[in-house]
């Protein structure tokens, strides 16, 4: 993630002068997430395009998540989202080291785009980039790979869009200092918004540790002897009085449905709950989790898990 000061201007050229491919080789939803946009609110305060709250105070990018650090060692490719030339790049920042001032970026590519264009890729993943100075390149052609490098608490990429030096929002290109009802965006294919969502669900026999989550904390079966059963959800874009519903069934129905109130809002964030074991053991059969996260009578996301109680 970047903090910088948003610099606002209306955009010179009319929407859809300037069109971008998606910049990951990834299924947004499933596989990635948009954790933040662009700042649209002057003020201290932060607003997104939908004066929603993904966003932070001058924040000047799309941070396109992944949901582990699981997924990043595995290699998800950052792709170029236009035609253009490499201009600048670097690659010899650790991953997961503190940030070094004026390296906020940490691994990055900047391309030209021509005409005033130019989109800049941070955070990737150290000796993951495959491009140089001088080099053209196409919409779709692999760059590099994400990262944690450089100022990013979390796996992503910080994409930013910039036109004659000035920030431009893909999603909203003709105001950078309001939010709300905006013209049609510059992506070649119109991207969802989700106000929030689940990143992942599991089961396990007592409340995880929230570094294992973010690692990508996999649900193994267990033995019918396990002292608890926990089912955790791993979440985004919270809001105080957001809701997670929890449910375990089993063999012979349901074990617990619980709910858990968010306190406070949260970009990133885990609940839990569990029932004891109160017998010699489980009865032996498929277990299955569900987690739902409600804004209201909204759901923002849904995930479900299934593991095996073996005798």
């Amino acid at each position: 993630m970047i903090r910088t000061v948003l610099i606002s201007l209306a955009l010179a050229s009319p929407a859809g002068a300037f069109e971008l491919g998606f910049p990951l080789d990834c299924d947004l939803g499933t596989t990635c997430y948009i954790q933040q946009y662009i700042d649209h609110d002057p003020t201290p305060a932060a607003r997104d395009f939908t004066c929603g709250t993904l966003s932070y105070d001058g924040h000047d990018g799309t941070d396109i998540a992944l949901p582990t650090r699981a997924a990043l060692q595995a290699g998800v490719n950052v792709l170029a989202v236009s035609n253009g030339t490499v201009t600048a790049l670097r690659d010899a920042v650790a991953d997961f080291a503190p940030a070094v001032q004026g390296k906020e970026c940490g691994n990055g590519v900047l391309i030209d785009h021509g005409d005033g264009w130019q989109t800049q890729y941070c955070h990737l993943k150290q000796g993951s980039i495959v491009v140089t100075v001088g080099q053209s390149v196409a919409k779709g052609d692999i760059l590099g790979q994400v990262g944690q490098s450089g100022m990013a608490a979390f796996p992503h990429l910080h994409l930013t869009l910039r036109h004659d030096g000035k920030t431009i929002d893909p999603f909203a290109p003709e105001s950078a200092t309001s939010c709300g009802p905006q013209s049609e965006g510059l992506w070649e294919h119109p991207l969802p918004y989700a106000a929030g969502g689940l990143i992942g669900i599991g089961i396990s026999t007592d409340i995880p540790d929230y570094a294992a989550i973010k690692s990508g904390l996999a649900s193994p079966d267990l033995p019918s002897t396990a002292p608890a059963l926990v089912v955790w959800a791993y979440f985004y874009g919270g809001l105080s009085g957001d809701v997670i519903l929890f449910d375990i069934t089993g063999p012979q129905g349901r074990v617990l449905r619980e709910t858990s109130v968010l306190e406070k809002p949260q970009a990133l964030g885990f609940r839990a709950i569990g029932k004891r074991l109160k017998s010699t053991t489980w009865p032996a059969g498929n277990y299955n989790g569900t987690a739902r996260l409600m804004r209201g009578a909204q759901q923002l996301g849904s995930q479900s898990v299934a593991i095996t109680l073996m005798p």
